[in-house]
């Protein structure tokens, strides 16, 4: 099949269009101004800053990440559960105080070290117009923390030019954080060591574990069941953490084989997108693609293909 073009969230107010971008082994780049219509200019090489450059950003980011998951550890369990503050798209489509809270503190902390850099947050939007944007999830897994499970993470990305050169996922119960650079490889760091990231080596589809997720609303759920009801018989099973940037590291460190979802926002895959891609797994769409809201798949060269083929098979970006 042709290889994947990684891309943006076209599908989203607020969001980028999409773009050409390298293909396997490459991030999820971004274009465009933060309306839904395509940009007006076409992003080049990220030529504002060289490689020196992206690490000052992943330095940055990383602090960043440590602060914010800080400030949300420091609430959960506490208190008995935390409050719902509001929903979104459905009613089990939840936010809480400390997502906005998070998103604040990331916001205020990137624009006092560089306040002349845009950003594009889950909670609050798209603000400022510049070349480098920071692509932010203050809290990736609500449901999860809402309930008092420890999977849930801080994402944050660095675009430059339109294009991702930097980002962390942080999962501060684990203890993990998981970064890359643009052309610079990708690495966890866990108890006081950083160790480099492989994805793992190619397999079966049939021996493949699958990481997935679904959506919020109920006609999508019901549609993502039926896909993944056919997937299972055909894997060697399926996991389903319920976020999606972790999922994505941990195809990059091995954890998983694969992952695909539908429904994603561009703020979900920024980071995680290229720490997979730099840790050498495909990230992508379907028949040739880039990762989008439609469909976002990630494996290793030898798995995506069958992957993503037994997915358009499956008509797996249908929604009823």
């Amino acid at each position: 099949m042709t290889p994947p073009r990684p891309a943006s969230d076209p599908g989203s107010p607020g969001n980028p269009s999409p773009s050409p971008s390298p293909s396997s082994g490459s991030p999820s780049p971004s274009s465009g101004s933060p309306s839904p219509s395509p940009s007006s200019g076409s992003p080049g090489s990220p030529g504002d800053l060289d490689s020196q450059g992206y690490d000052g950003l992943l330095a940055l980011a990383v602090d960043v990440a440590l602060a914010a998951g800080r400030l949300l550890a420091s609430r959960e369990g506490r208190e008995g559960r935390v409050p719902v503050a509001a929903t979104k798209s459905s009613p089990t489509d939840v936010v809480t105080e400390m997502d906005r809270r998070s998103e604040e503190l990331i916001r205020a902390r990137i624009l006092r070290a560089r306040p002349g850099d845009a950003i594009l947050g889950e909670e609050g939007g798209q603000t400022g117009d510049a070349p480098v944007r920071w692509v932010i999830d203050p809290l990736d897994g609500t449901v999860n923390y809402l309930y008092g499970l420890h999977d849930w993470a801080v994402s944050i990305a660095a675009e430059v030019s339109g294009v991702i050169v930097a980002g962390v996922v942080s999962v501060p119960r684990r203890g993990e954080m998981f970064g890359a650079t643009l052309g610079g490889g990708a690495w966890l760091e866990s108890g006081g060591a950083r160790d480099a990231l492989r994805c793992g080596p190619g397999v079966p589809l049939a021996q493949a574990l699958v990481a997935t997720g679904f959506g919020y609303q109920a006609a999508r759920r019901k549609a993502q069941g039926d896909v993944v009801a056919a997937v299972l018989p055909r894997v060697r099973d399926i996991r389903r953490g319920g976020v999606a940037s972790v999922d994505l590291c941990s195809v990059a460190a091995g954890r998983v084989d694969g992952f695909y979802e539908r429904g994603l926002h561009y703020w979900d895959y920024a980071a995680g997108g290229l720490i997979a891609a730099e840790a050498g797994a495909v990230v992508g769409g379907l028949g040739g693609a880039p990762a989008s809201p439609s469909m976002t798949i990630a494996a290793g060269p030898e798995l995506f293909g069958a992957l993503a083929d037994m997915l358009a098979g499956l008509d797996a970006e249908r929604d009823g």
